[in-house]
Order: structure tokens, then C-alpha cells, then sequence
């Protein structure tokens, strides 16, 4: 007798496909429109080409159980795209969203956890991100994540705030 498949777990994190990227869209749109009025124009995640994305980076999908299904099915909450910076020998974390419906759940951390077991797994020394310094509400939070501010310039026109988190080689058990 064969046994069954075991239930998937949730919350999950795969490696996005195109399927992946109306809803990383539409998560994009929902997340950084709020943004547009501060910063004067659309924030750099709202321009960016995901289809190209999924072939160039490490673009993930955070996926936890659809309510509405009474959790039969799963649907996507979050997104990070991350990109190895061979120079420097550290994993930046080029982009991050969650679903502004989904927000205050932990999947942020989740996601940024997991790009430092990416960073981890990869030999890098640090995991690196930038913010733009009018999204102020990002720049405690990484703080609070264990990230350092390690400078601001304008970079593709956007004022940034540039972050780095050392990555130990030993992993927690």
C-alpha cells in the first residue's frame, strides 16, 4: 500500500516562475504606491522587469495557506529577489514585498531569514540592502533586523540609505 503525500507546509518559500509574476505585480503596485507622492516618483521596485528578473536573480516566493479555502490551498504573501555580488563576496537583497493585506504576520523576517541561509549556504560575509530614505519606516526596521546603515548617496536617481548585516559561517541549530 502506498502511503500519501504529506501535506506542503506553510508558510513556504520556492523559487518563483513566470507564474509568479502578475502576483509579484500586483504585490509591488500595492505595496510601494503609497510612495510615489513622497518620493516624487515611482520607487525603483515599481519599474523593475520581474520576467527578467526570474532569469538574472534569486527571485523567491513566500507562499502561506488562502484563508478563504480554509487553507486547501496556498497563495502567494511575499517576494525577495536577491543577487550575489561576487566583488564583495556578500548576497544583496535587491527587493522585498509582502502584501500589504498580509503585513504584520512575520513574513518579512521570514523572507529575510531565509536570504541569510542563502548568504549563508553561498559562503558570503554579509547580506546587503538599500532603501530609499524617504520610505523612513524601513530604515528602523532594518535596523531592529541587525542590519548597520553604512551610507546614503543617490544611486539611479533614488536617495538611498545602504545597509549590511555580517553573516556568520556557522549555522544555528
Amino acid at each position: 500500500m502506498a502511503s500519501a503525500d504529506p501535506p506542503p507546509q506553510f508558510p513556504r518559500i520556492n523559487k518563483a516562475t513566470a507564474d509568479d509574476v502578475p502576483r509579484i505585480e500586483s504585490m509591488i503596485t500595492a505595496a510601494f504606491t503609497k510612495y510615489i507622492e513622497r518620493i516624487g516618483k515611482p520607487p525603483a521596485p515599481m519599474l523593475a522587469d520581474y520576467d527578467k528578473l526570474i532569469q538574472t536573480h534569486e527571485v523567491y516566493v513566500l507562499q502561506d495557506t488562502d484563508e478563504s479555502t480554509n487553507g486547501s490551498e496556498s497563495t502567494v504573501r511575499g517576494s525577495i529577489v536577491l543577487e550575489s555580488d561576487d566583488e564583495s563576496n556578500t548576497l544583496e537583497l535587491s527587493s522585498l514585498v509582502v502584501d500589504p493585506a498580509a503585513q504584520g504576520r512575520g513574513y518579512g523576517r521570514l523572507l529575510i531569514e531565509f536570504a541569510e541561509q542563502r548568504a549563508r549556504m553561498q559562503g558570503r560575509v554579509a547580506l546587503t540592502l538599500y532603501t530609499n530614505v524617504k520610505m523612513f519606516e524601513n530604515l528602523g526596521l532594518y535596523g531592529k533586523l541587525g542590519f548597520v546603515e553604512v551610507g546614503r548617496r543617490v544611486q539611479d536617481g533614488y536617495e538611498r540609505a545602504f545597509f549590511k548585516k555580517e553573516i556568520s559561517s556557522t549555522t544555528t541549530a
